[in-house]
């Protein structure tokens, strides 16, 4: 039996949400979640802000976000948007012109919020250039941002003020019969972010973006975000998500990936089902995983492997992985094989062994896919 089985009570009811494209990237309907991430580099410099680029599609990431706070940096978007292998989506605030030379320069998406670009006539001129351009949109609420008059309409931030923000954004590119966008309402406040974001879904047939805005370092923000994001998914919500992190923008797009795969909704590289190590364990159950990761970081291809350090649980969690191995007694393990067992194997030839057998699996499925590819 394999984990990525589908099964009923595993299944998650998607919220039906129209189908919009960023770039060559579907958003929405029956699309897969994506995965964003933002560069903090100096959009400015091109090189690094490349570089970092490319880091985080290595990771996973389905679309990118760059700061373009000055003409400095729309200057640098259109190289930046040519070189890069996925679509770029620029985060705009306040001033309008900036939109209007992210699109021109080829941004696939103008990150904004339509209150804050200015006049009725300046929103009308934004969106004409992602007409012209072929752009969408992403409406940002934030709720440590949120318009005077609402604020001092409801008092604070609260779910009513943010979802009112979005429709009257949505409102304001709808006059201008434009639909191309999405929208979020983020808040580093999990309870006000998670109702608001289900206030909007009722609200509203457009993609859902994701996100526990500010949500911290590397491990609390990672844990902050997959109790919020989570519960969205597994509620429905959601079409494309951004984990940020105060990290490196990798580590959001593999918190971002790990989120996914626990709810079944997208399988991508290796997904290891350890266990947490005790006395019982035949072999250094944590250095083992360490290594793991980290040789198999490469691997795409969705494959489920157990590594569990004795056979208390071990023969049971190897039944439903690809590739297991189960920590036994005299220095030795028992590899096992899509469920069944296969052969014994040294503690101290295992990593190299499991890596080899990963790989193989990996390369066999791809073969396979490519084959059917061409069947068809």
């Amino acid at each position: 039996m394999n984990i990525n089985a589908v099964r009923p009570w595993r299944s998650i009811d998607r919220r039906i949400s129209r189908k919009i494209m960023v770039g060559a990237v579907p958003v929405g309907g029956d699309a897969p979640i994506t995965v964003q991430t933002m560069t903090n580099t100096l959009t400015s410099d091109i090189s690094a802000t490349l570089e970092q680029i490319s880091n985080c599609v290595e990771a996973g990431a389905d679309i990118v976000r760059v700061s373009c706070p000055d003409k400095e940096s729309t200057k640098a978007l259109k190289e930046i948007c040519k070189e890069s292998p996925v679509p770029i989506v620029a985060d705009i605030h306040f001033h309008y012109q900036r939109a209007l030379e992210a699109a021109e320069a080829g941004a696939a998406c103008l990150r904004i919020n339509p209150g804050n670009i200015g006049s009725a006539s300046r929103v009308s001129e934004v969106v004409k250039a992602t007409k012209d351009f072929g752009c969408s949109m992403r409406i940002g609420v934030n709720a440590g941002s949120l318009e005077k008059h609402l604020l001092d309409k409801y008092a604070e931030p609260c779910p009513d003020a943010m979802i009112e923000s979005g429709l009257e954004h949505i409102r304001l590119l709808e006059e201008n019969d434009f639909k191309e966008y999405k929208i979020s309402v983020k808040a580093s406040d999990v309870f006000l972010a998670v109702a608001a974001y289900q206030g909007l879904a009722e609200a509203t047939d457009a993609p859902i973006h994701l996100g526990i805005t500010e949500a911290g370092g590397a491990v609390s923000g990672s844990i902050k975000s997959a109790i919020g994001i989570g519960n969205l998914l597994w509620m429905g919500i959601g079409d494309t998500i951004r984990v940020s992190l105060s990290s490196d923008p990798v580590n959001e797009v593999k918190a971002g990936f790990e989120i996914l795969k626990s709810l079944g909704l997208r399988h991508r590289g290796v997904q290891i089902i350890s266990c947490p190590s005790c006395a019982r364990q035949g072999f250094d159950v944590i250095k083992t995983v360490q290594i793991l990761e980290d040789r198999l970081a490469h691997i795409r291809t969705p494959i489920s492997l157990s590594i569990i350090g004795c056979v208390v649980n071990g023969p049971g969690e190897a039944l439903m992985t690809d590739i297991g191995f189960t920590g036994g007694g005299a220095g030795n393990g028992m590899v096992y094989m899509a469920g069944k067992v296969a052969h014994k194997m040294s503690n101290e030839e295992m990593v190299a062994h499991i890596v080899e057998l990963v790989e193989a699996k990996a390369e066999y499925i791809e073969s396979s896919d490519k084959q059917k590819d061409q069947a068809s």
